[in-house]
């Protein structure tokens, strides 16, 4: 580690020494601001506006407006930035991660790039762990910049939209990762471009690097919705389509791999669903149900395209016979299989929105960090980031005493011998913060301590302000405090008055973290500034990280000691040895979160093209070109699938029959075209004929319904397509994804395997996108014309496994008319009601 710390240091030093010179004319700058009077100061910012929209760019203002920040900050706050604090700014502003130690004062660091960076008018992200922190981070350094002209907002769980709207509107916004992650999903889910709360993402400050980028990245966001209307509709559609004849009441073509209802069909369906029209835009869910069932019964064969083992439909591969684990059909033809089957329907509640937090905060045009230990995690930081880790010098020396880890042989060995140290320390005054892994560690050390009457405080639950506060008084006379590992981060313990002269604040580790950075953090909290303090772990080989990694060799020279309960030896190997086992483990760590990114990246790039595709019908852009492109080529690829290949005079009578049936289903009624003509036609002639014939019905709507509303029911259309058969293709790939790592076990990368199907099943989804907005468009009516409604509900938000408190769940609303399902439909709740007579009526 030795060589490795050295030339870290040697590249941090080298480029200190590089920034070392822009401080220093910041520091120079000081006399001259100094005589300016607040008004004047203020006046800055203007200029600074001013001197950007003349065409200067950040780094020609940084120097003047790092000291004008430096200056405001001692007037507003009474604290001026040191030299080092000034290098972390520079830092922060070129993109990097600031380690600083902790007590170096970083919330203040962030003024710096945040004022400069907001100067531009795109709106600065500072990231904190807690709605606590983003909340006092805000009140705090918001005097300064509001001070110097400029607004602050702040993002914390449970305010509204419309505040939400107007803290990203400000120029510098605080809030978690959680929340700012979540927004950014639902400012994709909304239906109309105003109810957006995000801007775009430009500068991003994260606090606490380590913790947000690394330690929750293993747990994706995730946005949930009701789906049980889904499955239930599932049942009723394949119950219908099991009274069903062929021929009579549906026909099957090959070509097309479709399943359409005829005439009659269609009739027993508007009888039998108590619906007036069929063909409805409004009748969209109930289309799909009954043609996923109609594939289902008709189409898909047990044993041949899948199996059923253990009350699972797995499918099998059309090609090698193979079961294909964790695959599933796209579109909810899956689901339809299922209830086909009478197996469980996958899939109750659906997953509406997902994204990691890599993925998230790689989409700032500008990212940056800070942390006080971020250094065993550079690896991490510039392979997915981008990022390196500029060590920043202390502003002065640490004095602090790290001492040898103390190895017993078990538990309560280790734990009477931290109790005696915790009571003997007590005695002289001198404060003692006890970080344990565990709440239940915690509560264990507690327990012992209250029988030797020392009192103390413990700290084991989620963040809160009386916490912080508790923390925060760790240092002085007395106090002794037993925190688990997420307790107090972000804020300073500063020393009591005469505790310098007890010797400082002790830190007391009860075993080792899986991870060197949260056992650093740990002992950072002692010793800031120049401070004096001692630290020390105590380590048994009951631990948990001893006996999941502790190698034999460990075990082996206790052994040879020979030692008894309350024995304790230091040794240097032993601590060595528990540090290649922290080594590995994070090694093991990063493996698993490179293997999850690059299952996101999959999803990733499709999430970007259905994202853009939402933006676009958002903001209200012409679609009718793109839409007609998709007619065309669905009647191209049409007329290509029945005839290309067909020579056979009989065979192309029969296929042209089918390409007529077929498209009548889509989008040219049969009596708008004549068969005996087709049949003369070439394949190219007859594509040009039907996207006349569709020009001329495309037109004929748009002057029924005229332009404006046309524009409006192409977009209504479209999204509503785009958002429920991207939230089917979310499951399906998540689905997809849990089934993939057996395929390891068939010498296939299970990522590579990923992306393939992933990408063919994508593929799938934006055909049938296509296919869905052409058959509705072609039948909308002038009276049933449909409006922008949401495919779902949200009912909860989560980031299972943060360190952060999870978002709660919203509260669940009844179904109303804004779900997928029609108003004259059965309602699914099983109450023999229509719809719109039961849940769906308005509340």
């Amino acid at each position: 580690m030795g060589l490795l710390t050295g030339l870290f240091k040697s590249y941090s030093e080298k480029e200190v020494n590089r920034i070392r010179p822009i401080a220093d004319k910041v520091e120079a700058l000081e006399e001259e601001i100094q005589k300016l009077s607040d008004e004047e100061l203020k006046g800055k910012t203007s200029e600074f506006k001013k001197r950007l929209e003349d065409g200067e760019t950040l780094d020609d203002i940084l120097v003047e407006a790092f000291a004008v920040v430096k200056e405001a900050s001692g007037r507003v706050l009474g604290m001026k930035h040191y030299k080092e604090q000034i290098i972390g700014g520079v830092v922060l502003h070129q993109g990097r991660i600031s380690e600083m130690k902790t007590g170096e004062g970083k919330t203040l660091v962030a003024t710096l790039p945040a004022y400069l960076n907001a100067l531009s008018g795109k709106g600065v992200h500072i990231i904190t762990v807690n709605d606590y922190l983003a909340s006092r981070d805000r009140e705090w350094m918001g005097e300064v910049y509001e001070f110097l002209g400029l607004t602050t907002g702040v993002i914390i769980h449970g305010i509204s939209n419309n505040d939400r709207r107007a803290a990203y509107c400000a120029d510098i916004t605080y809030g978690t990762n959680n929340e700012f992650g979540f927004d950014y999903l639902r400012d994709n889910m909304v239906i109309y471009k105003e109810e957006r709360v995000q801007r775009k993402l430009s500068f991003c400050i994260v606090d606490e690097v380590d913790s947000i980028l690394i330690d929750e990245a293993r747990t994706p966001l995730i946005i949930s919705g009701a789906g049980e209307k889904s499955t239930e509709f599932y049942k009723v559609a394949d119950y219908f389509v099991k009274t069903l004849k062929k021929e009579e009441d549906y026909t099957l073509d090959d070509e097309a791999n479709a399943v359409m209802l005829t005439d009659e069909g269609i009739e027993k369906a508007e009888k039998n669903f108590k619906i007036d029209n069929y063909a409805d835009a409004d009748n969209m869910s109930l289309q799909h149900y009954v043609t996923q069932a109609l594939k289902a019964n008709c189409t898909m064969k047990v044993d041949k395209d899948y199996m059923v083992k253990d009350g699972e439909v797995i499918i099998v591969d059309e090609f090698t016979g193979r079961l294909m684990e964790g695959r599933r059909y796209s579109d909810g033809l899956h689901q339809a299989i299922e209830a086909k089957e009478g197996v469980k329907i996958e899939r109750e509640s659906k997953t509406l929105a997902t994204i990691t937090f890599q993925n998230y905060f790689r989409m700032y045009k500008k990212l940056s960090g800070m942390t006080g230990t971020a250094l065993t995690e550079e690896n991490e930081f510039r392979e997915i980031y981008g990022l390196d880790v500029i060590l920043i010098p202390t502003h002065k020396d640490i004095v602090r005493v790290d001492n040898t880890d103390l190895i017993y042989k078990n538990e309560k060995g280790k734990f009477n011998a931290i109790v005696e140290d915790i009571a003997e320390t007590h005695k002289t005054g001198q404060p003692v913060l006890v970080g344990t892994i565990s709440i239940e560690k915690s509560e264990a050390l507690s327990k012992v301590l209250k029988k030797k009457g020392v009192p103390h405080k413990v700290l084991n639950a989620k963040y809160h302000e009386q916490e912080a506060e508790i923390i925060s008084n760790a240092g002085d006379l007395g106090n002794v405090t037993i925190a688990t590992n997420m307790a107090g981060r972000g804020t300073d313990i500063k020393l009591g008055e005469g505790v310098v002269e007890v010797g400082g604040l002790k830190i007391i580790g009860t075993e080792r973290h899986e991870s060197r950075r949260i056992d650093n953090q740990l002992r950072g909290r002692s010793g800031r500034q120049g401070d004096p303090g001692t630290s020390k772990f105590y380590i048994c080989l009951e631990d948990e990280l001893m006996r999941r990694f502790g190698s034999e060799r460990i075990q082996a020279v206790v052994e040879k000691l020979g030692l008894e309960d309350d024995d304790a030896i230091e040794n240097k190997i032993i601590t060595k040895q528990i540090e290649n086992a922290q080594k590995k483990v994070e090694g093991n760590n990063f493996n698993i979160r490179k293997t999850l990114l690059g299952y996101d990246d999959v999803m990733n790039m499709q999430r970007e093209v259905i994202y853009k595709q939402r933006s676009e019908v958002l903001e209200g852009e012409d679609l009718k070109d793109q839409i007609f492109n998709m007619t065309k080529e669905v009647i191209t690829s049409s007329v290509l699938a029945h005839l290309n290949g067909v020579e056979e005079e009989a065979e192309i009578e029969e296929e042209v029959t089918k390409l007529i049936t077929y498209l009548d289903d889509l989008c040219i009624p049969s009596n708008r075209v004549n068969k005996e003509d087709i049949l003369s036609l070439s394949n190219e002639e007859i594509t040009e004929k039907y996207i006349k014939v569709a020009t001329e019905i495309y037109e004929g709507k748009e002057s029924e319904f005229g332009s404006e509303r046309m524009r409006e029911i192409e977009r209504v259309i479209l999204l509503r397509n785009v958002d429920s058969k991207w939230m089917d293709h979310i499951d399906n790939m998540d689905h997809l994804k849990q089934g993939i790592g057996l395929r390891a076990f068939k010498q296939q990368d299970p990522v590579q395997a990923y992306q393939m199907e992933g990408s063919e099943m994508f593929e799938e989804m934006i055909q049938n996108i296509r296919l869905d907005t052409v058959r509705y468009m072609f039948h909308v009516q002038m009276e049933k014309a449909p409006e922008r409604e949401r495919v779902a509900q949200e009912t909860g938000a989560s980031h299972v496994g943060s360190g952060d408190a999870e978002s709660k769940p919203t509260k669940k609303e009844p179904i109303r008319k804004k779900v997928e399902i029609g108003r004259n439909q059965p309602c699914p709740c099983g109450s023999g009601k229509k719809y719109k007579n039961c849940c769906g009526r308005e509340v």
